[in-house]
Order: structure tokens, then C-alpha cells, then sequence
């Protein structure tokens, strides 16, 4: 080997050295006088990723139970705040709202969220203002999701029709609730169907499904890249030509949706477009007739982006993991269903309008997500200045980690925490529980879906139940997790479904 040819192959990591050294250098002496929160022993260069084994929220957990609630990692060059205290959850979103409202980049940042313009993604600032007010007015207001609500009823009857077919046979659950909760969206968005009903349940239904997971799945996170930049210079394991790849089909995928409705559409104003009242791409082409500076086609597939990878995943999920509950809680289930026979009667289907009626079905969701929250570990803030927290110093460029799960299984905040137990939330309003109870986040950058995600989970659920009995036959329900960004469950769920004679007609 020649000279060249050493010096080619030794400069990668002699700068990356370099680099962590001069990183660990200037931190050292930038946090010598301050009161830094507790952490574990580290590692030269690495940090404390030799600590983080898969699931993640499991093991933070197990490192709060010995450093406290409040507590600081660094992973190669990024340093973390993990916090599982509702007193320290409360000061992050409520003194330090601002000081935490914005997101940490990432490889997958930088190529999925059409340069950060996704609103979940987005920087703190007047385009995330502008983005989250256009959302909310257009897709969750109460307004919004009253025009919404008969997607959602048709979409439930349509799986509802499917599991009729399949009466007294074992049925794969997981399949039918994420084609409903894909329809929903895709409905809501572009007016059309992602899985037929005669696909629904079917091997062509999931290969639809499949495919759109991996166009749409959650994956903006950080990563082995983000923590060690050198391994993005080398292509480390072709992480970042996946992500090119999976954005150009993404983009393929949704400009050619906008440009089919824009020619359906016409260029219609934006008076046309309210009086309309038409699918949301619709209604953002009509805004973008108005002001084609800034809604423009990225910004248009942005809001779109969002509806798809966190509109449909976490729904689905939420229905899985309730139905996963009662399949082995037989007495939550026959109580639901006498709450359900007693407040809609037989008479007809359940619809948006009855859910208020239905108060223990809101304890069965909310129950739900206190054990199963979909984001664990929420979604990661950024601090744009030094701050206090719990006492503690934090550092300007801190990235925050909130352990929902650990939270909302604390068993100083809940009695028996491991328990599935609705009753807990009769008489609460969750939405007051605040910081121990936060499966939607909290703050500024809490999720604005969290009313039309109740939604379609609750009449999903409601009808479920309305419809027919369960049973989990003679397979047990298994409750592992498979080891993701979101909580998946490791096998997907299948249950034993018979149509109730008191709602044959209803179908």
C-alpha cells in the first residue's frame, strides 16, 4: 500500500477526531461553572451511546429509576435532556415554551420535510405560524371535522361490511383498521380511496398498505449519522441514499395528486374553493391562487406529507393496541357494549354525532394512550438559548427527549399504572391531566390533530363493539413491542369476530 493510499484512508478519522475532541473541549469549558442535570459515565468519543439498547423509552426509563427524572446523555456530538417529571414537564412547555419550540435537523429532516417545511417539522417562526393556522382552519377545526365526519362513517361501514364477510373466522385486525385509517386520509386529502373494499383484508390490500407505510411511515428522527456527521460523509449503511430515494417517490407520489386535482380543479380562487368545500387539496390550491409565492407546490405536499405519515400511523395504532385491551379485558369490553346499547339503541349505525353521548368510550381510548402512547418519546425539541430546568442548567442547542411512556406508567402519578383501568379517567377531563397525561405532547408544538384522531379512533372503536362480539380464540394476545420510532405492536393482531343479531340490519 502506498503513501496516497494511506493518507486517503487515514484522513477520514483523524477529522473526525479532531472534530469530537474539539466538540468535547469547547462543552467542557462551556459547562465548567454550570449545574448541569445528573449523568451516567461516558465514553471517549461515543458518549453514552454504549448505554441505549432497543426499545429506547425502556431503557431511559431504567436510567431515570437511578439518576432521577431529570437527566443528560450525550450521543457523539449531540447532547440530550431526558426528562419523566411532570413538574419539569410542565416548566419545559410552560416557562420555557419558546426557549423548547423548535426541532432538532437530521439526516432524514433534511431530505423528507421539503427543507423543513413540513409544520411538524418546521422551525419555530412566522412560516410554522402560518403553516399550523392554515392546518388547524382547514383540517381540525370543529368546523373541519364536522365536514369530515361522513368520510369517516363511510369508511367505518366499509370495513364493517368486510369483517360481516368474515363472521366467526379468525381475522387480521391489524390490516382492516390501517385500510380504514388510509382511506380516511386519503379521502379527506385527495377524495379518493387508497384500498378498495374489495381489497381491504385482502394480499392486493396489503400490498397497497405495505407500500404506503414505507413511503409514509415516521422516520424523521435522529440517527447514528446525526450524532457522528463523518459517517454521513462515507454513506454509512446507505442510510442517506435511502432517504433520496424514499422523498422521490414520496414526491413523485404527491405531485402527481395535486396536479390531477389542480386540473380537475381548474384553478379555482380561493372564494371558489370554500364555496366548494372540496378535499384538502383542493382547498390549499385555492389558497394558493391567492398567495402562489408562499403556498407554494412544496409547501402544498409539506402539509400533505404530515397528514400521511402521522394522520394514519398513530390512529391505526391506537385502534390496535385499544382492541389488543379488550380482547383480553372480557369485562371492559361487555361494558362498553352495554354503554353503547343503552345510549344508541339498535336502531341505527354509530356516527360522529353520538360520541359525546359515550363517556366510557373515551375512558377506553384514553386509557389506551396512557399505556400505548404512539410516541413514546414525543417528539424531540431543541432549545434555541440556555435555560433552567428542575434547578438545572441547560445548555443553548439541548435536545429534549419527554418520556411520555415513562410518565404515564409512573406509579407516583397513577394508581397500579400497569393496569388497564378506564374508570381511572370517569369524571377526569384528559385534556386538564396535563403533564402526567400526554400521548398528543403539550405546549406550542403539541399535535393540532389530537380532537380528529380521538375521533376516528372512538368511532372506530364504538363500532367495533356495536357490531360484534370478540373473542381472541385460542390464541393468546401478544403485547411486545416492536422496536421502532412509534409503538408498534411486534405481531400483528388478529381476533375472532361474530356479527351481534342485534346489528345484522345495521350492516
Amino acid at each position: 500500500m502506498d503513501h496516497q493510499t494511506c493518507f486517503v484512508l487515514l484522513l477520514p478519522p483523524f477529522i473526525f477526531t479532531l472534530f469530537i475532541l474539539k466538540h468535547l473541549s469547547s462543552h467542557q469549558n462551556q459547562n465548567q461553572n454550570q449545574n448541569l442535570p445528573p449523568s451516567p459515565p461516558s465514553l471517549p468519543l461515543i458518549g453514552h451511546l454504549h448505554l441505549l439498547k432497543k426499545p429506547i423509552h425502556l431503557t431511559l426509563a431504567s436510567l431515570s429509576s437511578h439518576l432521577g427524572p431529570i437527566f443528560s446523555l450525550r450521543l457523539g456530538c449531540k447532547s440530550f435532556l431526558i426528562i419523566s417529571s411532570p413538574s419539569a414537564i410542565d416548566e419545559c412547555f410552560t416557562t420555557n415554551d419558546v426557549v423548547f419550540a423548535n426541532r432538532p435537523s437530521s439526516l432524514s429532516g433534511d431530505h423528507l420535510t421539503y427543507n423543513y417545511s413540513a409544520y411538524t417539522w418546521s422551525p419555530y417562526g412566522q412560516l410554522w405560524r402560518i403553516l399550523r393556522r392554515l392546518t388547524v382552519v382547514e383540517l381540525f377545526s370543529s368546523r373541519s371535522l364536522q365536514r369530515s365526519a361522513h368520510i369517516r362513517e363511510e369508511e367505518m361501514l366499509r370495513v364493517l361490511r368486510r369483517l360481516r364477510k368474515e363472521s366467526g373466522r379468525r381475522v387480521d385486525l391489524n390490516s382492516l383498521i390501517s385500510a380504514f385509517s388510509f382511506n380516511v386520509v386519503m379521502r379527506g386529502i385527495a377524495g379518493k380511496l387508497c384500498v378498495g373494499e374489495e381489497e381491504i383484508g385482502a394480499e392486493a390490500g396489503r400490498e397497497i398498505l405495505r407500500s404506503m407505510r414505507w413511503m409514509f411511515s415516521p422516520t424523521v428522527s435522529l440517527g447514528m449519522c446525526d450524532y457522528f456527521p463523518i459517517l454521513r460523509w462515507i454513506g454509512y449503511k446507505g442510510l442517506e441514499k435511502n432517504a433520496v430515494l424514499m422523498q422521490r417517490k414520496r414526491d413523485e407520489f404527491l405531485q402527481a395528486m395535486v396536479d390531477e386535482i389542480r386540473v380537475k380543479s381548474g384553478g379555482a380562487t380561493a372564494e371558489e374553493g370554500k364555496r366548494r368545500n372540496g378535499n384538502l387539496i383542493e382547498r390549499l390550491l385555492s389558497v394558493q391562487a391567492s398567495e402562489p409565492d408562499l403556498y407554494n407546490d412544496d409547501i402544498i405536499k409539506s402539509i400533505l406529507v404530515v397528514m400521511l405519515a402521522a394522520g394514519t400511523d398513530t390512529s391505526a395504532l391506537t385502534m390496535e393496541w385499544a382492541m389488543s385491551n379488550l380482547l383480553t379485558q372480557p369485562h371492559v369490553l361487555q361494558k362498553l357494549q352495554q354503554e353503547i346499547d343503552e345510549n344508541i339503541g339498535h336502531d341505527g349505525l354509530i356516527n360522529d354525532a353520538d360520541l359525546p353521548k359515550l363517556p366510557y368510550l373515551r375512558c377506553v381510548v384514553n386509557e389506551t394512550l396512557r399505556l400505548h402512547p404512539v410516541a413514546p418519546l414525543l417528539i424531540p425539541h431543541l432549545s434555541s438559548e440556555e435555560c433552567r430546568v428542575g434547578g438545572y442548567d441547560i445548555p443553548r442547542g439541548t435536545i429534549l427527549l419527554v418520556n411520555a411512556w415513562a410518565v404515564h406508567r409512573g406509579p407516583g402519578h397513577w394508581d397500579e399504572p400497569e393496569k388497564f383501568y378506564p374508570e381511572r379517567f370517569e369524571g377526569l377531563e384528559a385534556e386538564r391531566e396535563g403533564s402526567r397525561f400526554l400521548p398528543f405532547g403539550m405546549g406550542r408544538r403539541a399535535c393540532p390533530g389530537a380532537a380528529m384522531a380521538l375521533r376516528t379512533v372512538s368511532l372506530a372503536l364504538g363500532a367495533f363493539v356495536q357490531c360484534f362480539e370478540w373473542g381472541k380464540g385460542d390464541v393468546e394476545v401478544d403485547f411486545g413491542v416492536d422496536l421502532g420510532v412509534t409503538l408498534h405492536k411486534a405481531k400483528p393482531l388478529e381476533a375472532v369476530c361474530v356479527v351481534r343479531n342485534e346489528a345484522v340490519h345495521l350492516l
